[in-house]
């Protein structure tokens, strides 16, 4: 297991009920899509902000990346809801 920070914003962040947190991630959890899968199930309030992870952007390390993108060695990881215009 790696531990790993992650940071949630805008409507992630009121969903989940935190600003960020420090986690162990399991094993299995290789990709951000494996992560996003994982965090959905560790409760309501992730369920509810991971609802459709199709729309979480993420970034690792402050790089943004696509779902099947390993985590690697990754020490931030941040989820955005989508973007809006405005």
């Amino acid at each position: 297991m790696s531990k790993v920070k992650l940071v949630y914003f805008a409507w992630v962040r009121e969903r989940i009920g935190m600003a960020d947190e420090q986690v162990e991630l399991p094993a299995d959890v290789v990709t951000v899509s494996e992560l996003l899968d994982w965090l959905a199930q560790r409760g309501d309030g992730y369920a509810a902000a991971l609802a459709q992870p199709k729309v979480i952007r993420v970034a690792l390390d402050q790089e943004h990346v696509r779902h099947d993108e390993p985590i690697g060695g990754a020490r931030e990881i941040a989820l955005f809801p989508p973007m809006t215009g405005g």
